[in-house]
């Protein structure tokens, strides 16, 4: 179904009516259903994050609340598997976009979930979609090519229309320091740029952390306590895993992540004083020089 065949089933709301209008700068893709408002933003979200691994087998999971898991593996059943292990309450409802093509393999493990977007499906796996009523996207686009299509962000409101360029922020090794006395290990380094890709694209005050390539837990969008409350849903997987905030860290965060024994935090900036902290448990931190904030 070519996006000048569907129309928008409803808004955010049942009550809210919604359109989609095809644009010059819009990605090619195809959907076995007619899609929602909010399955176009998840959708949107997604890609946003799959984007930053269109070269690696890569799984993200999203939800109504956003990012949910992201795993990379030697294989797609491999990243998908991982995901699952990531989240697996959220991973039940979730949708799920993939890097790679999905096999009926992958479809059999996905029947609970509502929409699946990758590059390319198998015959075998759309006969199995189609058969159980589950909704697939077909992202004809090449996904190495997504971020050329991502556009200024327009929002209208009452004070006026505000309209800003699209975050396309890439870590640059001219601001990429380590500023504590530990080192990090090339393998933490990797998992601290996954961290940071994930962080990217999650609502701001976001907490990811991270280990072996792999989400333990993404906290997003809280008011306060945001690094304990990923902490704590991460439990025993954050010895020695990675921390990603899109924010600047405080001490108490600093003591917090000693007491889950996380072994590297990457932020955009580190006071001496939170440096301090760090080196006293002998744990590293990266700065970036960059914020990530997404409202």
């Amino acid at each position: 179904m070519k996006i000048e065949d569907f129309e928008i089933t409803q808004g955010e709301n049942r009550h809210q009516s919604a359109s989609i209008v095809k644009s010059e700068k819009m990605i090619d893709y195809d959907s076995s259903k007619k899609l929602s408002f909010l399955d176009i933003l998840i959708i949107n979200q997604g890609l946003n994050v799959i984007s930053e691994f269109f070269d690696v087998n890569a799984v993200v999971s999203v939800t109504k609340t956003g990012v949910s898991a992201v795993a990379l593996g030697k294989s797609i059943d491999e990243a998908l598997m991982e995901a699952i292990d990531s989240n697996p309450v959220d991973f039940l409802s979730s949708n799920i976009i993939v890097s790679a093509e999905v096999n009926s393999d992958i479809a059999k493990m996905l029947k609970e979930l509502n929409i699946v977007v990758a590059p390319k499906f198998t015959k075998n796996a759309i006969e199995y979609f189609d058969a159980h009523d589950i909704c697939y996207v077909t992202i004809n686009t090449p996904l190495k090519d997504y971020k050329k299509y991502i556009s200024e962000e327009t929002r209208v409101t009452p004070l006026g229309t505000l309209i800003q360029a699209p975050n396309l922020s890439e870590l640059n090794k001219d601001t990429f320091k380590v500023v504590t006395k530990v080192k990090p290990t090339v393998e933490q380094i990797e998992d601290a740029v996954f961290a940071w890709k994930v962080a990217k694209h999650v609502k701001s005050q976001a907490v990811v952390i991270a280990k072996d390539l792999k989400t333990s837990a993404i906290s997003q969008g809280l008011q306060s306590s945001f690094v304990e409350n990923a902490l704590d849903y991460a439990c025993d997987k954050t010895k020695e895993a990675i921390l990603a905030s899109d924010l600047p860290l405080t001490i108490h965060d600093i003591n917090a992540s000693a007491q889950g024994r996380i072994s590297l935090i990457i932020v955009p900036s580190a006071s001496p004083e939170v440096v301090a902290s760090a080196d006293k448990f002998q744990m590293a931190i990266i700065t970036t020089g960059l914020t990530n904030i997404l409202l």
